[in-house]
Order: structure tokens, then sequence, then C-alpha cells
């Protein structure tokens, strides 16, 4: 089931930047104006929205990680004296319909999506949003149309007047394409409250949790198994991949194991992470590309003393950089950046490090202890996450950056207070209504804050639900029923 709510998300993305400028009609970077733009990737939002791939966990993956890259890069372009923004590659999931006869077969997965693939590395607005239309077969014509009109307006000395684009639904009629505001209605009336939805769903969760539950102890068994044999401390997965999947990936590592024994002893007391490429990342996990076959898998493994090299470098100059802050952590946060490979991580790390060495230390020594940073390979600005840390691009300059700190320092260690009071709060609850319920599990997605996992289970524990016994319940932005049987129900569900 679809929420209004997080369905119009990224189009406030856009909408925030029109806030402060009411001295101005419009808000212009290059020909196009933010409203315009807002409604101009109305068709492509409605196209790739993770709530609309509910019963498809990867492809619904992708497009919610290439949307959180898509904002910061339309953000990134708002900002007054935003430099060149670094290229930008990303892939979307778009359903395959009638409508697309060229599109050839070999780009259709088994689901019946497509995918897209294109690079941004325009600082014009108007030239981004075609990109992205054009690029997913997506009409522009609507764009242009509206820049015709000003055009003729500002040559008659009128002043542009910034509008929605409301088209007659004869449009929607003949194109093929969903009206966006009678999606967003039908979305309103339909979106269930929690009880009614748990009872038309539960007996279809629990007939697939029953027949997954072998694959679920084989998964456990493989996995206890393998962590032995490698005497590894973990194994992960970057996707959301299904349990047969992730048990038909570990089979796969164990024939690789009888077959390649020497070269495994150099994975003893690191975690392995099956993902798109095969690598080291960041935090020093070890991955294992899941398309790559198990001669790629040899070479990597082969390359590892050169990747521990490279993170012990890594690990003497972080202390460095952290010296020359008062102290201040330099964090990897994998949620913000799952696929940083270690080597880009380094690069980035040297040239932050190299901008601020050219000057003496910024703070005294431990005067910034318990604060937290994370790099972001842009130039955007500095800012303060939510969450506590302090978000900084690696070629912000010195004198910024101290300033930046000096005003931020108090805020952040109150965040990271709060934070962290939060965690413990939510482990209990976690707990609470696990035990209450009866619940196998009880989870939530890592685009789900700590603050609403908290508001969320409160909400549950205080209410009178008999649905959930021995089922896994996950909580995120949208009802779904997974292929394994485990719930999925929104943070802030209705009662």
């Amino acid at each position: 089931m679809i929420r209004a709510g997080s369905l119009l998300r990224p189009l406030r993305v856009l909408g925030r930047f029109c806030a402060g400028r009411a001295n101005q009609q419009t808000s212009r970077m290059g020909t196009l104006s933010v409203t315009d733009a807002v409604n101009a990737l109305r068709p492509f939002y409605f196209a790739v929205h993770p709530d609309f791939f509910g019963q498809y966990p990867r492809e619904r993956e992708v497009n919610e990680n290439s949307l959180k890259q898509l904002n910061s890069y339309l953000e990134r372009m708002q900002r007054p004296g935003q430099k060149a923004l670094q290229p930008t590659q990303l892939t979307f999931y778009i359903r395959a319909t009638n409508r697309d006869p060229n599109t050839p077969q070999r780009s259709l997965n088994t689901s019946g999506f497509r995918a897209v693939t294109f690079t941004l590395q325009s600082k014009d607005l108007l030239g981004t949003v075609l990109k992205i239309l054009k690029s997913c077969s997506l009409p522009t014509d609507h764009v242009r149309d509206s820049q015709v009109d000003k055009g003729l307006n500002h040559r008659n000395g009128e002043v542009p007047f910034s509008r929605p684009i409301r088209w007659d639904k004869t449009y929607y009629s003949f194109t093929g394409y969903r009206d966006p505001e009678e999606e967003l209605d039908s979305t309103v009336r339909m979106e269930p409250a929690l009880g009614l939805w748990l009872h038309k769903n539960i007996a279809a969760a629990t007939e697939r949790l029953t027949v997954s539950i072998p694959l679920r102890d084989e998964l456990d068994r493989l996995e206890t198994e393998l962590c032995q044999r490698l005497e590894i401390s973990d194994i992960r997965w970057q996707r959301s991949w299904g349990v047969a999947h992730r048990c038909s990936q570990l089979h796969s590592l164990a024939r690789f194991c009888q077959q390649n024994s020497q070269v495994l002893c150099n994975v003893k007391g690191h975690t392995l992470i099956f993902a798109d490429n095969s690598g080291m990342n960041a935090a020093g996990q070890i991955m294992l590309g899941t398309v790559d076959v198990h001669q790629h898998w040899t070479k990597l493994l082969e390359r590892l003393p050169i990747y521990y090299d490279l993170h012990s470098h890594l690990s003497v100059l972080r202390e460095r950089t952290s010296y020359l802050l008062g102290d201040v952590e330099l964090i990897y946060d994998e949620d913000l950046h799952p696929t940083m490979m270690l080597e880009d991580y380094y690069r980035m790390l040297k040239t932050f490090h190299q901008n601020l060495a050219v000057i003496q230390p910024l703070f005294h020594p431990r005067s910034l202890k318990g604060l937290q940073i994370i790099l972001e390979n842009d130039s955007s600005a500095p800012s303060l996450l939510r969450s506590g840390q302090l978000s900084i691009p690696v070629t912000c300059d010195p004198t910024a950056l101290q300033w930046f700190i000096l005003a931020h320092a108090q805020r952040a260690r109150t965040y990271l207070r709060r934070e962290e009071e939060l965690e413990v709060e939510q482990k209990k609850l976690i707990s609470d209504c696990t035990e209450k319920f009866g619940l196998k599990r009880l989870y939530k997605e890592p685009s789900v804050s700590s603050q609403q996992m908290v508001k969320c289970c409160q909400r549950l524990f205080e209410g009178h639900i008999s649905e959930l016994q021995g089922m896994h319940l996950c909580i995120s932005h949208f009802y779904s029923v997974l292929q394994d049987g485990d719930l999925c129900m929104p943070w802030d569900w209705k009662q």
C-alpha cells in the first residue's frame, strides 16, 4: 500500500528551495524556476518512487538509494556560489509498458522492469530536468511549452507567474500516463488502519512465512558453519535479498571454500558482505560481488594483504586529521555511503588532510573530543545532521570549517546525546513489543530514524493487536507483505 506522505517527500525536497525568497515570485537556476522543476518532475517521481515497488525489494532499494543521490544533487545545485558538481551516475527501475515499443527485451528483468542509467553533470536546472525525463522516456513537451510561454511574457514586459501545471484529464487518457492528482487522492482514500490491513493480509503473510521457515533454518545453519569454518566475525548483505537468494549465495561461498582453501586464510577475523561489486569498503569489510564469478573472488582474496596495508594507512591518516581538529572522530556511515570503497575513502581523507595540514591545528588538542565528522566528496556547504554528525565536504576552506564547528559544536553534542538516548529507548521498546506480541523478530529499515522507530513502538505497545504472534515485523514507510512473509508497516501507521 502506498502512502501519500512518503510519495510526495521527494517533491518537497525541491519545494523547500522556494522558502526564504518571499521577495521573489520565482527562484531560478538557468531558465527553469524551482516551482516549474517540481511540477516537471512529477511524472518521474511517480514512475520510480520506491513505494510503488513494495513487492520487489531489490528494485525498490535501488530506486530509493538513487533518489537520495538525486535529491542531494538537486539540493546542491540551489546553493548560492555552488562550484561545479561532480558527475553523478544514477540507476532507476521503471515498469515497462506497451508505450515502450523500442525497449529491447534484454533490458527487462524478470519482474518486468527496465533499468535506466544516466549521468548528471549539468549545473543548469532545466538541462538536468530534461536529462532525467528523456532518459526515462517520459514526455518533455510540458517543460518546453512552459519555457515558451515565459519567453513570450518576458518580451511583452510581463512578470512570469509561477503556478502548478494542471493538465486536462484527456491528456492522461490519451497518453496513458497516470494522473498524479487522481493517484494521490486514491492513495489517501485507500490508506487503511493497521488493524484492518493486518486482518486482510495476515493469512498471506503466514502462508509465505511457513514456506520460508525451512529456508530460514538452512540460512542460519549455513551462516553459522561458514563463520566458524572461515573464522570470520559476521556475514552480511548489502541489499534486501530474499531468504532463498541468500541461501544460494552462501551455498556458492561454501563451494568456493572447498576449491580455494589457501586464499581463505586472508579473511580471518573480518566481516564478509555480499554486495554488487567485489572489493573492500571504507569500514574494512570484505565485499564479494554477487554477479562475479569465483575467479574474481580469488583475485580479490589474493589482494587482501594490499587492502589491509591501505586500511592501516587510512587509520594513521585518520588519527593525524583528528589531531588537527581537536581529536574529533572521523566516521564512515554505511547507511549514508553503502558502496564507498576503501581506496575512494582514502583519497577523500587524504585530500581533506592536505587541505588542513597547510596551517597549524585549528583547535586545541582534545577540545572537540566526542564530536563526529562525516566527509562528503562534493563541494556542498558544511551541515549538521539530525543524528549529530557534522557533514563536511573534503574541499571545505579551513577557516570556514573552523567557524562552522565553533558555531555548531554545542548543538552537535546535544543531538548526539539525544541520539544515544533514543537508541537505548529504541532497544528496550523493541524488546518489550517483541515479548508482548510474541513476535519472532521486530526490526526497521535503515531509512527509518530512531526517533520514528521509538514513536512507532510506543504506539504499538499501547495498542491491542492480536495478529502478530510468531511474525517478522519490519517498520518501514509503507504497507507490504514481503516474499518471505515479513510484514512491512509504516512507522506512522493509522489506528
